[in-house]
C-alpha cells in the first residue's frame, strides 16, 4: 500500500495521515448515507483484488494534475443491504437502485479523496460513477504500486475501497 512520494508531497501528508483522512471519510459516507455506524476498518495490508465473485464494484474516475481511480468493491449481499438503508427499503435483487446507490457512494468517497488532493492547489475532475456486477470479472486499475486498499468490516460483510493515483 502506497502512493507516490510526490502525491504526498504536495499535499503535505505522511501516507498514515492521509490513510487516516480516507477510513475517516469513508466511515462518514457510511454513517450519513447507509446509517451504519459500526463501521470497522481491518487494518492489514492488502492486496489490490483482481477478481471478484458475486460482487458489485463502482468506480469514479479523476482527471487533473493527478489520474486515477477510486472503487468500492462489494459482496452483492452488502450491496443490497447499502441499496436498501439508503433507500428505506426492502431491495433484494440487484439493479437499477443498486447501481445508482453503490454509484454516490463511489462519488462521496472519490469526493472527499478529491478535497484532500485539492487543498494544497491540485486541479481535479471525477467522472460520472460507473457500475459493474457479476458472478464472476475481473478489474484492473492502473499501477499497483501507486494504490491503496482499504478494508472494512460491517457485521455481515467486508468490502474494499481501493484509490489509484497517478500524477499527469
Amino acid at each position: 500500500m502506497s502512493f507516490i512520494k510526490q502525491v504526498l508531497e504536495s499535499i503535505q501528508l505522511t501516507e498514515e495521515e492521509l490513510v487516516k483522512l480516507l477510513i475517516a471519510d469513508v466511515r462518514e459516507v457510511f454513517s450519513t448515507m447507509v446509517g451504519i455506524e459500526d463501521l470497522l476498518h481491518i487494518p492489514s495490508l492488502v492486496e489490490p483484488m483482481t477478481h471478484f465473485e458475486n460482487c458489485v464494484t463502482a468506480m469514479v474516475g479523476m482527471a487533473g494534475t493527478y489520474s486515477g481511480l477510486v472503487s468500492i468493491h462489494t459482496p452483492q449481499n452488502l450491496a443490497l443491504q447499502i441499496t436498501s438503508g439508503m433507500l428505506g427499503m426492502d431491495v433484494t435483487e440487484i439493479n437499477e437502485d443498486v447501481n445508482d446507490a453503490l454509484g454516490e457512494i463511489a462519488n462521496m468517497i472519490a469526493g472527499s479523496f478529491k478535497l484532500h488532493l485539492t487543498r494544497c492547489g491540485a486541479d481535479i475532475r471525477i467522472s460520472t460513477p460507473s457500475v459493474v456486477s457479476g458472478t464472476q470479472y475481473d478489474f484492473t486499475a492502473g499501477n499497483t504500486l501507486d494504490t491503496v486498499t482499504l478494508r472494512f468490516a460491517t457485521d455481515n460483510d467486508w468490502f474494499i475501497v481501493s484509490i489509484t493515483l497517478d500524477k499527469e
